[in-house]
């Protein structure tokens, strides 16, 4: 059998009951630190040869905390470290059960463990031990059989993964944050493809996750070539940040608005392994923007428009009262003054015409053109006026 194959096949138990309260992991947590050499008094260990010597030396310098069990779950031997964990004297150490130091283990588990050992070298137990002050830590202890000489014992190996769970739990926190980010988050490796994708990027892009985009090339996401391109050499090559507004296109090739924050993914060493890329898309925002500057722009228009028409209402006022007077006195004249009426009277009827579209001008509140004539059919330009 390989050494992969035994692995494969150690079992592992799990014997997590509800999860202690904060205080009990943080508070009067022991600070672990290696054993120093000394000596051991001799009714710690169990009676015959195979206490002394090599073995006890052995015994004594194992990292984890090393507990040796008889079939029933009673503690016959335990190392230095076993007293540091725990907080037992040695001489209470050795009237406690497996049972006494693990959360939620009985009797069931020294069957299953001694049942699986008979064939397997190893089991693996995540669990909280207990101490003597009631406060508890979590665990990954391994299990082993030992043949103690008046019948076969287990060996447990305990270690403190307190810190290492910490870190997974603040792991687990920030992966759920950036996951489930409103801006897009993105890592690529050194050739510029896609490791990681939050839901974020997915949904800007056309796609149900983000295990759908891992393998993409960062640059085939935008439009922008030549942007794409600076931002990726910025990055990689000058190892400098990179930010700017890109044209993006979507997987059904619709394009979108992209603001990109680029920087350089680095290790604890400050290895270059990849990029870290942030996206937000801004094509609301541009809409927006330009939204407010079409109507600002209508607003000037509308206001210079009602200006033209106020100030042209004037003289316009004073020709058409003119106009009428002249009228009415050619009328009263002789038969020779025909002409003069009818030029009066199409002059009349202009500025009549020209007084209601002052009028109507002065009334717009929207800004809205039409198309007037054509000035080239070749070059296909038009002639808008407003649309009154």
């Amino acid at each position: 059998m390989s050494r992969r194959e035994d692995f494969s096949r150690t079992m592992r138990i799990d014997l997590i009951p509800e999860i202690p309260d904060k205080e009990s992991l943080s508070g009067d947590r022991v600070v672990i630190k290696a054993a120093e050499p000394r000596p051991v008094d001799s009714a710690v260990f169990m009676n015959g040869d195979a206490t002394q010597g090599p073995f006890r030396d052995l015994l004594q310098s194992i990292y984890d905390a090393a507990l040796i069990v008889d079939v029933e779950g009673r503690i016959q031997n335990f190392n230095q470290r076993a007293l540091e964990f725990f907080l037992y004297p040695a001489s209470e150490l050795r009237n406690q059960t497996i049972f006494d130091v693990i959360s939620g283990a009985d009797e069931s588990l020294i069957g299953s463990l001694r049942e699986h050992l008979v064939s397997e070298k190893y089991a693996l137990i995540q669990a909280y031990c207990l101490r003597k002050n009631a406060t508890v830590f979590p665990s990954e202890i391994a299990v082993s059989q030992l043949d103690a000489g008046n019948g076969t014992g287990l060996c447990f190996f305990v270690r403190d993964v307190t810190i290492r769970r910490q870190t997974e739990e603040m792991l687990w926190t920030e992966h759920n944050a950036i996951q489930n980010c409103g801006s897009g988050i993105a890592v690529a490796d050194l050739n510029a493809k896609l490791e990681y994708a939050n839901q974020a990027v997915a949904h800007m892009w056309g796609y149900e996750g983000g295990e759908a985009l891992i393998g993409t090339d960062v640059r085939s996401l935008m439009s922008d070539s030549v942007s794409a391109d600076a931002m990726i050499s910025a990055v990689l090559t000058a190892e400098q940040g990179w930010i700017g507004q890109m044209s993006a296109k979507r997987r059904d090739g619709t394009e979108f608005s992209v603001q990109v924050s680029a920087a350089c993914n680095r290790l604890a060493e400050g290895e270059l392994v990849g990029i870290v890329l942030s996206f937000v898309d801004v094509s609301d925002r541009i809409r927006a923007e330009e939204a407010v500057r079409d109507a600002e722009q209508q607003r000037v228009m509308l206001e210079s428009l009602g200006a033209a028409c106020h100030h042209l209402g004037q003289p316009a006022t004073v020709l058409l009262g003119n106009l009428e007077l002249l009228h009415d006195r050619l009328q009263e004249g002789c038969a020779d003054g025909d002409d003069l009426v009818s030029l009066a009277d199409a002059s009349l009827s202009a500025m009549r015409q020209m007084g209601q579209l002052l009028h109507r001008l002065n009334s717009v509140n929207e800004y809205k053109t039409m198309t007037y004539t054509s000035t080239s059919e070749l070059l296909k330009k038009e002639s808008r006026i407003l649309d009154i």
